[in-house]
């Protein structure tokens, strides 16, 4: 069967019912669409009968709410669909209005309809198939080729438990109010209401919370970004997406699940944001995570004169797939950190180099356990060209670099032995932009020159892949060298703390010294991939071999390494 690349799921079973056939239905739809699923939910609608069927409004009840939330749950098993709930039909008590009055445009409009609809015998029954393709195009802007396919039987129905007729979902929506809330309670409608957060890499669980969001408002909702100050505790921040993009991602998701609503999206620059100021805003939406600080936010607002928000609390969504160092719950930190090892940008071309050889340039602040991961790919069998190696040869008497070193910073910078004293040396240039680009002015050249000397060295032992070793790899120009940039970021907090353990510096130092470099931020802008040693060695050690044998996959045969 052909597979598409956007479709519309139209679910017709009462929720009760389908909350337990729910994930053999996601596994079938994701052998059929490969990127966009749009779902439609329609309980109780007749795809068999003579009429052709219309859209009808949907009560919101916490019931509903909860479906929405199970069904994203569900769909982070298929973390390769971008599953989007469509919430235009789903209304609340006090605005039940005539339901898709016009086609809907879609940002990826669906090139094949499924339903769960269950016909008689389970064939691929050409009446209902019909209906069903006439329903999807009176709501929704689809594909001219739009294709159908009953989902039944192939889900499996009768593999299942059959559930009890009033069997209810397990809460996940908590009202402020301390009144018990019920599952089948209408959920009520407001004017304005905000959300916010970081939504790097949109996923399912952000989903939940902007979809809650998106029921509850009428009219507006404002969304807060997290920006700047905000993100600077974020786990591996080099790794987020810049704001422009994940407000992108942001309207084209709004837009499609409910395009009534005015959407306000805005940089979150502190906690409160426009939730502490906005005094025309009624409700709030937090997780389970962010509850205390929409309690914050009431507080913030009481002592400024203002109304308390209704505030919402959405349950975490629990990953079932999460490694030993990632975070039990759905997250984008846990998405940051698979991405480790992996390209992030296509490999230069370098024509100029020796024939035969694929040469990486390896980076990173100082402290950031660089030197450990060139061991650890030596292993591997990388041939090593360590540039702080070929920087004392630079400086060693008679080197290339020594005597304009010397007489460029004077003989007070010597041992008594004639070496030049490199502790000396740094103390004067760390810091000093001009003391240091006159010393880098001098050195860089000439490692290069004896980097590329190793490289013939490489290709004379039969090696077909090295890696040069250098902090300053891309301060220097010298990623014109290689093939990929390989950059390994850790937080600066935690290089300043292993520098002073490793080096004897003071803090002050050890920041100073990192001042003079280019930040992670800046390194990882320019790399072909990332890692991070800020877990224990094991987890290093997996990163890379994942990142080695991913290098191996797009290595010309020619390069591939041999241990």
């Amino acid at each position: 069967m052909a597979v598409f690349r956007s479709g519309l799921l139209v679910l017709t079973t009462p929720l009760a019912t389908l909350a337990a056939r729910l994930p053999p239905i996601l596994t079938s739809a994701s052998r059929l669409v490969n990127h966009t699923l749009y779902v439609h939910l329609q309980p109780g609608m007749n795809l068999g009968g003579p009429a052709q069927p219309q859209a009808s409004p949907v009560q919101a009840t916490f019931e509903v709410l909860d479906f929405i939330t199970h069904l994203y749950t569900g769909a982070d098993l298929h973390r390769h669909l971008d599953v989007r709930i469509l919430l235009t039909n789903i209304q609340t008590k006090s605005t039940f209005l005539p339901v898709l009055s016009s086609v809907q445009n879609l940002a990826h409009p669906p090139e094949v309809v499924l339903t769960d609809f269950q016909t008689l015998d389970g064939s691929q029954y050409n009446p209902v198939k019909q209906q069903l393709e006439r329903y999807a195009t009176s709501c929704y802007s689809c594909s001219p080729q739009l294709a159908s396919v009953l989902l039944y039987p192939d889900y499996g129905t009768g593999e299942l438990p059959l559930e009890p007729p009033n069997a209810l979902l397990p809460s996940t929506i908590r009202p402020a109010s301390p009144v018990a809330r019920s599952p089948r309670q209408p959920v009520r409608g407001y004017h304005r209401g905000a959300v916010g957060g970081t939504f790097d890499r949109l996923h399912n669980a952000h989903k939940v919370l902007l979809s809650v969001a998106c029921v509850l408002a009428q009219e507006q909702l404002v969304v807060g970004v997290a920006d700047k100050d905000l993100l600077k505790s974020k786990l591996l921040p080099e790794l987020l997406q810049p704001y422009a993009e994940r407000v992108e991602h942001l309207t084209e998701f709004l837009v499609d699940i409910k395009p009534s609503l005015t959407f306000e999206l805005i940089p979150l620059l502190d906690p409160y944001g426009p939730a502490g100021s906005d005094p025309t805003l009624e409700f709030l939406v937090v997780s389970e995570e962010t509850y205390r600080g929409g309690m914050a936010v009431n507080r913030f607002r009481l002592e400024n004169g203002k109304e308390e928000l209704a505030l919402y609390q959405i349950q975490l969504l629990k990953d079932q797939s999460h490694n030993d160092n990632e975070e039990d719950k759905v997250s984008s930190s846990s998405f940051r950190q698979r991405i480790l090892g992996n390209l992030l940008q296509p490999p230069n071309e370098r024509p100029e180099l020796p024939s035969g050889l694929y040469v990486l340039g390896l980076t990173g602040i100082s402290g950031s356990g660089k030197s450990s991961v060139a061991q650890r790919l030596k292993n591997l069998g990388a041939y090593i060209i360590d540039s702080d190696h070929l920087g004392h040869r630079a400086y060693a008497p008679g080197g290339p670099a020594y005597q304009p070193v010397v007489e460029a910073f004077g003989t007070d910078i010597l041992h008594k032995d004639g070496t030049i004293n490199r502790k000396v040396l740094g103390s004067r240039v760390f810091g000093n932009k001009k003391q240091m680009k006159i010393l880098t002015d001098i050195v860089w050249p000439v490692i290069a020159k004896l980097a590329r000397e190793e490289m013939d060295v490489a290709v004379a032992k039969g090696k077909t892949l090295c890696v040069i070793d250098a902090a300053m790899l891309l301060e220097a120009g010298w990623q014109s060298m290689v093939h990929e940039v390989w950059t390994v970021v850790i937080p600066e907090t935690e290089a300043v703390r292993r520098i002073v353990e490793r080096d004897g510096l003071s803090e002050a130092a050890a920041q100073s010294r990192l001042q003079s470099q280019m930040s992670g931020q800046q390194l990882v802008e320019q790399s072909n991939v990332v890692l991070s040693t800020l877990w224990e060695s094991h987890v290093t050690q997996r990163q890379v071999e994942k990142a080695w044998n991913l290098l191996q996959k797009r290595l010309p045969k020619a390069h591939q390494t041999r241990n």
